[in-house]
């Protein structure tokens, strides 16, 4: 025997119509939907706007140039040679200087504040974390010129007197200039740890509580517990978020125009005096025109591509790791 559900009663005539929940709902998530979509592809067009932009205003560079244009060092364009070679150099260098020292600094913090430090620490070093990311890189630049400048020159005598069989440190005659690759990749490091610290300490916390627990149990050290979960788990995480600090310091302006001549050239010693970076480059010369002007643009092309790649080539590697299962590149 089987008993059938009561019937709804009829609404009254004249009475409102109710309409379900989850219609007025499923209305809220397609509007919902249609805006975010909506700013995702404003953001790609304005992306595509700016290359389109930079493509234009460099060609007048790249038909004096050539293809020598990625091939030469100097940079003149009073004597109509332009190259980006040098200047894509020093932003590499100081880009490379300042994630080598920002990453495991990166690692040791996120470790701490997920794992060891306790709720009232824990919130207060997140906090201090974000923080950092506030502080305007002019206040960095300043920072570095006037104040850990001065203070590195002991280190830079230090390291080319007990490193200087190796090529990077064997400048002794220049070791003392204040401004070098290695400081402004130094200042720029602080400059990338909060997003770095942040990427990592976001995929640490999801690492499965079962599973650490289980390493815990079978009599593990916290230690041995790390190493053998949180590390493996979150490693797709530790290199996305390597290679964002890396896109962040490729592009750094203002403290790295203060901290560098902005001479392009290469050269295998980083503590001496000189370097440029592309974006530096680019604020010290900000009043060129003709020539010079498209020279810029197409110097800022070469970065504005490198840079898109750099990010781009870290959501892959997150997107493909464990740590970020589900997420779109």
């Amino acid at each position: 025997m089987t008993i059938a559900p009561p019937r709804p009663e009829p609404s009254p005539p004249g009475a409102p119509v109710r309409r379900a929940i989850t219609e007025v709902l499923s209305r809220a998530d397609r509007a919902f939907r249609r805006v975010t979509t909506g700013a995702g592809l404003t953001m790609l067009a304005i992306l595509v706007v700016i290359g389109f932009f930079l493509v234009y205003r460099s060609g007048p560079a790249f038909d004096t140039a050539g293809f020598g244009f990625f091939a030469t060092i100097r940079f003149d364009p009073a004597s109509g040679v332009l190259g980006v070679l040098g200047l894509l150099y020093g932003t590499i260098v100081v880009a490379l200087i300042a994630v080598l020292i920002a990453v495991p600094l990166s690692i040791l913090a996120a470790l701490f504040i997920t794992e060891y430090s306790s709720g009232k620490i824990r919130g207060f070093l997140t906090g201090l974390v974000d923080l950092l990311a506030a502080i305007p890189s002019l206040l960095y630049g300043l920072w570095g010129f006037a104040f850990l400048g001065p203070q590195i020159m002991p280190i830079s005598l230090w390291l080319t007197e007990n490193l200087g069989w190796f090529p990077l440190f064997s400048d002794k005659e220049n070791a003392l200039y204040i401004q070098s690759m290695f400081i402004a990749g130094l200042v720029v490091s602080l400059m990338v740890l909060p997003i770095t610290t942040s990427v990592i300490r976001e995929v640490f916390a999801q690492t499965p509580p079962g599973e650490k627990e289980a390493a815990l149990a079978l009599g593990s050290t916290r230690w041995g517990m790390v190493k053998t979960v949180m590390l493996p788990f979150g490693r797709g995480g530790i290199i996305g978020g390597s290679m964002l600090g890396l896109g962040r310091a490729l592009g750094e302006t203002i403290a790295v125009s203060l901290l560098l001549p902005q001479v392009p050239e290469i050269t295998n010693h980083i503590l001496q005096f000189g370097g440029a970076t592309i974006s530096g480059f680019i604020a010290n010369n900000s009043g060129a025109s003709g020539l010079a002007l498209s020279g810029l643009m197409a110097a800022g092309l070469v970065l504005f591509v490198f840079t898109l790649a750099t990010n781009f080539t870290a959501s892959v590697i997150i997107s493909k790791s464990r740590s970020g299962a589900g997420v779109d590149a």
